[in-house]
């Protein structure tokens, strides 16, 4: 390979493209004038709607002398609230992701008889192929674990004999095994990473049958397998919180697409962890964690609130942390008053923050979530109103659960996993077309010319 030559050939293809991009930026009036809606938007952020469900709905606003007006944001789950389910296996003292799993699938709860076959399951479903953490996971290890993942995921449609075959029992079965095993497919992926490229200990725990997926996790992923009640209970917090929202969001969206196309389930969830790994996405979480890092920073006394306010003030403005205006974490594309997700997990953060000694960690966290939607009101012109999200505080329990930064994202997929099952099912079931979204073309005719006169 002669690196020299694709040096100097690559920078002069980035030059000529550098002229391309500019001549292909299309002015925002254009968008106006043809009544595009960017990123699936109107101009008042909501989303053109693009299809039906029965899986989840989301509401942030409710009709008031007949005007929309915004509300408490409200999650449901196949028509149950989330804080009812939630408030539920809490009070009968059990973990909730393989009951939420089991409703988001099949549109009931779970008698216990039905909840235990479901555990039994899932668990025969947790193996791998024979040698395939060693030949698979263990190879060409990556920082990046969701893309660990998704070579993980497509490579594992070669030990499927019915790869392609579209009957709902037969995809229900691939899901069912994808959810099982993407617990194993992340911490593994990240053990091989912490070993072959950070030069640390390296080991290998299998999933316990009498544990849970949110034990299972913490198991498999500390060296001395050991882990506390509270710290399961808000790992299986945050798994049932993340596991459906809707079909608008932009990896559930990439499920339902590529499902359109006749593609077999390997290759719809490989394409929606591509997408949820963005960090305007699923990454969104670690942004949060980044900027909590750069104000503990800058910021001196954490009780201080005119202090974190002016250095708020200053991210907003553009001129600290990481330049882009942004205070992570708050905000929603559909929630304005509150996100219900956030409103869960904000009393479980609080416990557990106690319990790990962070409470001044807690009480920044809290101070900023009062005052950033202030600060933002204030600097911005916004059309609703901003509060805090599910990602700003998942990113804090997750440091809490001294779960690696690399694991964030896939930690967020090892839920949505349900949901995009959920709504890959659905899409078999009531496919008629494929989904093909238009583009208004600006091309214009040109010319040819022959190559001796370019």
């Amino acid at each position: 390979m002669n690196k020299e030559l694709i040096k100097k050939n690559i920078k002069s293809y980035t030059e000529t493209m550098g002229e391309f991009l500019v001549n292909q930026k299309i002015s925002t009036d254009l968008f106006k004038e043809y009544g595009v809606n960017r990123g699936l938007r109107d101009v008042n952020g909501n989303g053109v709607l693009t299809g039906l469900t029965n899986i989840s709905l989301i509401q942030s606003k409710k009709e008031v002398n007949g005007e929309m007006v915004p509300c408490e944001g409200k999650l449901l789950y196949r028509g149950y609230n989330i804080n009812d389910l939630v408030d539920g296996f809490i009070k009968n003292n059990y973990f909730g992701f393989e009951e939420a799993t089991y409703l988001l699938l099949f549109d009931k709860l779970p008698s216990e008889e039905e909840l235990n076959t479901f555990k039994e399951m899932l668990y025969v479903f947790r193996k791998l192929p024979t040698n395939f953490t060693r030949d698979v996971i263990m190879k060409a290890p990556s920082k990046d674990i969701m893309n660990s993942m998704a070579r993980s995921v497509l490579t594992l449609a070669s030990y499927d004999k019915n790869v392609d075959d579209l009957s709902i029992d037969n995809v229900l079965r691939q899901c069912l095994q994808l959810i099982s095993v993407f617990p194993m497919l992340s911490v593994y992926g990240y053990h091989a990473y912490n070993h072959y490229v950070c030069n640390d200990s390296f080991y290998i725990h299998f999933p316990n049958k009498n544990l849970s997926t949110a034990e299972n996790i913490l198991r498999m992923l500390r060296p001395d397998m050991k882990y506390t009640e509270l710290e399961a209970r808000v790992l299986d917090i945050a798994l049932v919180l993340h596991m459906e929202h809707g079909g608008g969001n932009n990896s559930t969206f990439t499920t339902r697409v590529v499902s359109s196309s006749g593609s077999d389930t390997y290759s719809v969830i490989s394409a929606a962890l591509a997408s949820l790994k963005g960090p305007k996405h699923g990454g969104a979480n670690i942004k949060v964690v980044e900027m909590m890092k750069n104000i503990k920073g800058n910021v001196k006394d954490v009780h201080d609130i005119d202090e974190i306010k002016a250095y708020l003030e200053k991210i907003v403005d553009k001129q600290a942390f990481d330049k882009s205006g942004l205070i992570y974490g708050m905000g929603h594309a559909v929630y304005s008053i509150s996100d219900p997700r956030a409103q869960i997990f904000k009393g479980f953060v609080e416990k557990l923050a106690f319990d790990k000694g962070r409470e001044d960690d807690y009480a920044l966290y809290s101070a900023i979530a009062n005052l950033a939607p202030q600060v933002i009101g204030e600097k911005r012109h916004i059309y609703k109103g901003v509060s805090a999200n599910v990602d700003f505080y998942s990113g804090f329990v997750y440091s809490m659960l001294d779960i690696p930064l690399e694991l964030y994202t896939s930690i967020f997929a090892m839920a949505r996993v349900v949901g995009w099952s959920a709504h890959r099912l659905e899409e078999l079931v009531n496919m008629d077309k494929i989904i093909r979204p238009a583009y208004k073309s600006l091309i214009t005719d040109k010319d040819y010319k022959s190559i001796e006169n370019r």
